[in-house]
């Protein structure tokens, strides 16, 4: 018996999905486009658009500088806030001062042997030991006792926010914008409306910390509690927990993955800020990173922000290396079995508590500053290094003519093409182009954010240094992305190459963005150039690390497959690796647009212009208008640049 094929019709339903998702958004922005050019033209941001806001701010501004000193919400609720704050920093430093260089790295080293192993143990002996040695203890310690007491704060603020938004759905709604907004914004923009309030010193340095430092924690937080196993979570209803014992007892166990990794971000955002931090007066490492930028004194740069990537080592490895123990399924607080003796336990607990009393006692006796005979001074040779690379390499390369004019190159092929072409995009073509990148990648949600963020750019009448800003992230962050895809896929492809990699990209991902800007001054002069230099330095080893996991990560049988149906090694990676490990890809992406962007802004200190500029000297000028909406308009570019880069779940999902 034979079956007569019957010919269903095609549905009309995808035929309408496409004219919902292409022709009707395509009508609609030929309809607005027209309009707008017919009303407004087709040139820059239009005037009667521009909202002027510098007399509503400069009467703020003016306010607050005159009851600073008497109003009763500064003396009787910011006041309380900044003693409260240097009191807590002044303590720790006090105790440190007290435990001595001997006690302090002692305990150092105990503390981080206890966490992490003895590895991390010997790690933190050794970067206090060179702290010491490269004649900065006083200036660490302070810088230290600053970040205890910032990064406390923090954590605390974080977890806060985090257990709000994991807990409510609500609240995560309305965290998310705020959340991004204080990523996305500037360390400089924190910096002129904190400085107002408080003043110059330790507070306001140790509470924009805080506003930058914060987000990680709370973001992170929020994800452990939202993704925990909704089985456990049942079957703990079904024994009768209250709310609270479910929180205890179930979600933050379950989530302590997530947390952990919040703590280790959250350490290592708020190091970032040591030295942005001593433009407003914070003492301590950054503090003379921040002097040597203004001389062009690698020498004495290289020698307090060497400390700094110390200190970021430490913290790293002891936090990390918990973190690590609970991926592998090792029990905390040790490297043995499940069931260990209880009077072995007991026994630990003593040898570690006489081990910590003797290096309170071996630090009281042992003096407060390290020896100043054990010292080495490092600035004399590192300069005289300089100095040779800046007559060979400036102007002397045969055939290249130097860094110098790699810079001028760079400058005039890349930057300002580009600068020039966005600055003549019509208006409405830039908000038509930014609607149809975050759509390709985002929700309705995303693109409605992206296409308001850009819009309030103009309205602030920043239009045209947001496009030069723009021009030179797009410019670094492509230069970025060439260099980190290359280096990721020879990492991936060879464990020797990753290994030899990780200590270098641990270095260049702890060092402080103001360290780079010193050589590259040195090396490509004053500009946008050597802003973009250091932006792709500093970007380059989280898309290296990103993209080299992305890779590893790819299912081992789809390239067995493709291996035995003969694909060449090429093949393998344009067509099965990097398809697989797309969102990875997004992911460097989306990172290496912020954390390109982060730094050009402060490339505004060696010539960088643009937004950076109108941000640096509202905060040398105290100009709360000039430096805050510029200050602003950079969050909004982040936003915009943030939304057409990172696809939502949905998205990845297609």
């Amino acid at each position: 018996m034979s079956t007569v094929p019957v010919t269903v019709p095609a549905s009309p339903r995808p035929r309408t999905a496409l004219l919902r998702t292409l022709l009707l958004p395509a009508a609609a922005a030929t309809v607005f486009a027209a309009l707008a050019a017919w009303r407004y033209g087709s040139g820059s941001w239009p005037g009667a658009l521009t909202a002027d806001f510098s007399g509503a701010l400069g009467r703020t501004n003016d306010w607050i500088i005159d009851n600073r000193d008497s109003h009763w919400l500064f003396l009787y609720f910011f006041g309380h806030i900044s003693n409260a704050v240097i009191t807590a920093v002044r303590a720790v430093y006090v105790v440190l001062l007290a435990l001595g260089w001997a006690g302090v790295t002692a305990a150092a080293t105990l503390l981080s042997w206890r966490l992490a192993g003895r590895r991390a143990g010997l790690t933190a002996l050794a970067s206090f030991a060179v702290c010491g040695a490269l004649g900065m203890w006083v200036p660490t310690m302070r810088t230290l006792a600053l970040m205890v007491v910032a990064v406390a704060l923090s954590l605390v603020v974080g977890a806060l926010l985090g257990l709000a938004a994991g807990l409510s759905d609500r609240t995560h709604r309305a965290l998310r914008p705020v959340l991004d907004t204080m990523q996305a914004l500037p360390a400089f923009a924190y910096l002129l409306p904190v400085v107002l309030v408080f003043g110059i010193g330790v507070a306001p340095a140790v509470l924009a910390t805080v506003v930058y430092a914060a987000p990680p924690m709370a973001r992170l937080t929020a994800l452990g509690l939202r993704s925990t196993d909704k089985g456990v979570l049942e079957a703990v209803d079904s024994l009768g927990a209250t709310g609270r014992q479910r929180l205890l007892t179930a979600r933050l166990p379950l989530a302590r993955r997530e947390l952990l990794l919040g703590v280790n971000q959250t350490i290592m955002m708020a190091l970032s800020m040591a030295v942005i931090a001593s433009v407003i007066g914070a003492d301590g490492l950054g503090d003379r990173v921040y002097q040597a930028l203004s001389t062009v004194d690698v020498g004495s740069a290289l020698a307090a922000g060497i400390p700094i990537v110390l200190l970021a080592i430490v913290l790293d490895r002891a936090v990390g290396g918990d973190r690590r123990r609970l991926w592998a399924g090792v029990p905390q607080g040790g490297t043995g079995g499940h069931n260990r003796p209880p009077g072995r336990t007991r026994a630990r607990t003593v040898a570690w508590t006489a081990l910590a009393a003797a290096a309170v006692l071996l630090g009281h006796f042992a003096g407060t500053a390290w020896p100043e005979s054990w010292t080495v001074d490092i600035t004399v040779p590192v300069n005289t290094a300089k100095d040779w690379m800046v007559t060979h390499l400036y102007n002397g390369i045969p055939g290249i003519g130097g860094t110098a004019d790699l810079a001028a190159h760079y400058t005039a092929w890349c930057v300002d093409p580009l600068r020039d072409a966005l600055q003549a995009l019509p208006w409405w073509a830039a908000l038509i182009l930014v609607a149809v990148l975050a759509r390709l990648i985002g929700t309705w949600r995303t693109t409605l954010t992206a296409v308001l963020a850009l819009a309030a750019i103009g309205v602030l009448g920043r239009w045209d240094p947001a496009m030069d800003t723009l021009s030179q992230v797009l410019a670094a962050v492509a230069v970025t992305l060439v260099l980190g895809f290359a280096v990721a896929v020879a990492a991936a492809r060879s464990d020797r190459v990753e290994r030899w990699l990780r200590p270098v990209l641990d270095v260049f991902q702890t060092m402080p963005q103001f360290v780079y800007l010193i050589p590259v001054v040195a090396l490509f002069g004053v500009g946008r150039a050597p802003a973009a230099a250091a932006a792709i330095v500093y970007a380059l080893p989280a898309v290296v690390r990103i993209v080299g996991q992305g890779l590893r990560q790819v299912d081992a049988g789809a390239l067995e497959s493709a291996r035995s149906l003969g694909a060449t090694g090429g093949q393998q990676l344009r067509q099965v690796q990097f398809p697989l490990a797309r969102p990875q890809l997004l992911l460097a992406v989306n990172q290496a647009v912020v954390l390109v962007l982060s730094v050009v802004i402060i490339g505004a200190l060696v010539g960088g212009g643009a937004l950076g500029y109108d941000v640096v000297f509202g905060l040398a000028q105290g100009d709360l208008a000039t430096g805050l909406t510029a200050g602003v308009a950079i969050a909004c570019l982040g936003l915009v640049l943030d939304r057409v880069t990172q696809p939502t779940k949905a998205k990845e999902a297609q």
